[in-house]
């Protein structure tokens, strides 16, 4: 359950309660209810609720108007109210098209990141009991050990029926069906059948070969190792995507009387021999041919471990930042299955602290106040590995920070690598992960002094460089003000700043009170102004980044460079036209400029639609700034200026 549990009951509560709703969705702003009754809704009890901004109704629709974080608040009424199946919720919406890299990335993520922090936890587990191991050599022995080691130890071994939840939970279809595959991946006959003596083999002579001690009808069931496929990954995922879209096409064509049994039962009678004579080998063969490129590249004489750990570290954060180094975990998973430690991924270990110790320059170097507040929380998070302060909030803004993290933990990394150093299970992060590096079962540390000795390096760099190399930016004057326009003194002397807010569309200026939605006219969701457009066309009114962009197209979020955050909500209640009479020239996340083209829309056909087109453009962190003025009034053209944020 997320932050805002309690407020979502209460939300519940005042709708009259789970069994009033009918459904619930959400646009940029508010909760949509569709409620059986709407007046056994308490209106008055919502409006006055901390949380809540205000309660309308249009469209039959009830509308419970949050502000931005209303998908948080979403999530946490669909949880408490128990409308969350085990199948995502369908969306209406025009979806984003990814290509092949990407969707494969999605795809990896969404499997993993529901089972990452168990993952995790029994990593660190396993890494304490290897340590201590290493410091008593009768502690493998004892009844404690063998207990904990049973939670850290067995979370792997079993980790396809994990993999089989999560990824048939990804892909839409019955948790349990994902289990029903893990389970038979990791079945204990299957497992001593990998372990039999065999009666053949494919592939013979070769790195990747596979053998087999039994027949499905006369065909080899082929096993990728003496283990089976316990402790694997990629067995699991692509077997049970094949099973969920199965039994999906199974449900279609069963009648309805016997389908909850007779659909799965079909499916598991195909799937399962499917899974063990082609699937899995298939897949096995591939991750052997990813695992061996690596490995080859690491026995490059003398300079292969140097080289990858250089690359790898110094790419890892920007790997992280664009979620590419989901694509990568696997990898490290599948060797830890087959040959029970990995070596490719070891030298990323350097870049968090890299990352650590250049906000640690910055925070001693630095003469800003709020500068030192944000890198002293960001450069303790970072020694646990948290470094999304860190990179977010205070190196990547500045770019030359980041850029010498990266060059730190290239350095780190090359040492890491050039040791040939290797992690032994799955560990935490920041210093939790080092007893990952202790070879338990030959007591060995030698991979974690190497570790060590490349995260000093790495951080020594990174610190040099930047306490040599940073200076406090000079305040930058907003775009298109003059330097006196932009430091106007008041009193007290202190300066403020003005930014000017250019519109991003062509019309009519209209006070916001004259918009007929009381969110909106009211000023609850900030302050700024509305305008009846005359070109159906929204473009950027400054330079930012599109932080929100609805799938309904309807409203877009931009975040300026100077940290104003501006809604464009184009009409009222027009997200109930689904993208209709839409078309978008830019996605969410894509950096633009003043004046880009974002989005058209056809103005004839959306009043004709019965809606109305007049568009609200405010300010939603009003409140962050001294004061929020109207600036412009009758006809504007795109690009003149509107609003002025005095902060």
């Amino acid at each position: 359950m997320g932050k805002y549990e309690a407020l979502a009951k209460d939300i519940i509560a005042n709708v009259g309660g789970k069994g009033n709703i009918k459904s619930v969705a959400h646009c940029i702003t508010r909760l949509r209810f569709k409620l059986k009754d709407e007046s056994a809704a308490n209106d008055e009890v919502l409006k006055n609720m901390k949380g809540v901004v205000t309660v309308m109704k249009s469209g039959g629709q009830y509308q419970v108007v949050i502000g931005n974080h209303v998908p948080d608040v979403y999530a946490d009424v669909l949880e408490v109210a128990g409308l969350a199946g085990e199948a995502p919720a369908a969306d209406d919406g025009p979806k984003e098209k990814m290509g092949p890299v990407a969707a494969l990335i999605d795809i990896i993520s969404g499997v993993f990141q529901p089972i990452l922090s168990i993952l995790c936890a029994a990593g660190i587990v396993k890494g304490l009991l290897a340590l201590w191991a290493f410091l008593d050599p009768n502690a493998a022995t004892s009844g404690a050990y063998t207990l904990w080691y049973a939670l850290g130890d067995g979370f792997f071994a079993f980790l396809p029926i994990a993999l089989g939840v999560s990824t048939a939970k990804k892909f839409g279809g019955n948790i349990y069906t994902g289990l029903a595959i893990g389970g038979a991946l990791c079945y204990s006959a299957i497992t001593k059948m990998a372990g039999a003596d065999a009666i053949g083999s494919i592939l013979t002579g070769t790195a990747f070969q596979m053998n087999y001690s039994a027949t499905f009808f006369g065909l080899p069931i082929i096993m990728p190792s003496v283990s089976g496929y316990t402790s694997t990954v990629v067995p699991a995922i692509v077997a049970v995507y094949f099973t969920v879209k199965l039994e999906k096409k199974f449900k279609e064509i069963v009648p309805d009387v016997v389908k909850n049994f007779i659909a799965p039962m079909l499916t598991f009678i195909i799937m399962i021999p499917l899974t063990f004579l082609i699937i899995g080998p298939v897949t096995s063969l591939l991750c052997g041919l990813v695992g061996a490129f690596f490995t080859a590249l690491y026995s490059i004489p003398v300079v292969g471990g140097l080289i990858a750990g250089i690359l790898l570290g110094a790419l890892w954060q920007v790997l992280v930042i664009f979620g590419l180094h989901w694509g990568l975990v696997p990898i490290m998973l599948i060797n830890y299955g087959t040959l029970g430690y990995d070596i490719v991924l070891s030298p990323y270990f350097a870049a968090s602290f890299a990352q650590t110790f250049v906000v640690l320059a910055i925070f001693l170097k630095s003469k800003d106040i709020n500068l030192k507040e944000l890198a002293l929380p960001a450069f303790i998070s970072g020694f646990f590995g948290v470094t999304e302060p860190a990179i977010y909030g205070v190196t990547l803004p500045r770019k030359k920070p980041f850029v010498i993290s990266c060059i730190g933990a290239g350095i780190g990394g090359g040492i890491i690598g050039f040791a040939g150093a290797k992690s032994y299970m799955m560990g935490g992060l920041g210093l939790f992960g080092l007893p990952s590096y202790i070879d338990a079962a030959n007591h060995s540390i030698y991979s974690m002094i190497w570790v060590i000795i490349g995260i000093i390096a790495a951080s020594a760099v990174a610190f040099i460089l930047t306490f040599i190399t940073f200076k406090d930016e000079e305040p930058i004057p907003a775009e298109g003000i003059s330097g006196e326009e932009a430091a106007v003194p008041v009193s007290g002397g202190k300066l403020m700043d003005t930014v000017k807010i250019a519109s991003p569309i062509k019309g009519e200026v209209m006070p916001l009170s004259d918009i007929d939605d009381a969110a909106f006219s009211g000023g609850a969701l900030g302050k700024g102004v509305a305008i009846k457009p005359a070109v159906g066309e929204v473009y950027a009114p400054a330079d930012g980044t599109l932080t929100t962009l609805f799938p309904t197209l309807h409203a877009m979020g931009i975040t300026t460079d100077d940290g104003v955050e501006i809604l464009v909500h184009v009409g009222l209640d027009t997200v109930n036209l689904n993208g209709q009479y839409f078309k978008a020239f830019a996605k969410q996340g894509d950096r633009v400029r003043k004046g880009d083209k974002l989005v058209s829309f056809d103005i004839a056909a959306i009043e004709k639609a019965g809606f109305s087109v007049a568009s609200p453009v405010i300010i939603t962190n009003t409140p962050n700034f001294l004061d929020v003025v109207e600036d412009g009034s009758g006809a504007v053209d795109v690009g003149d200026a509107i609003i002025t944020v005095i902060r």
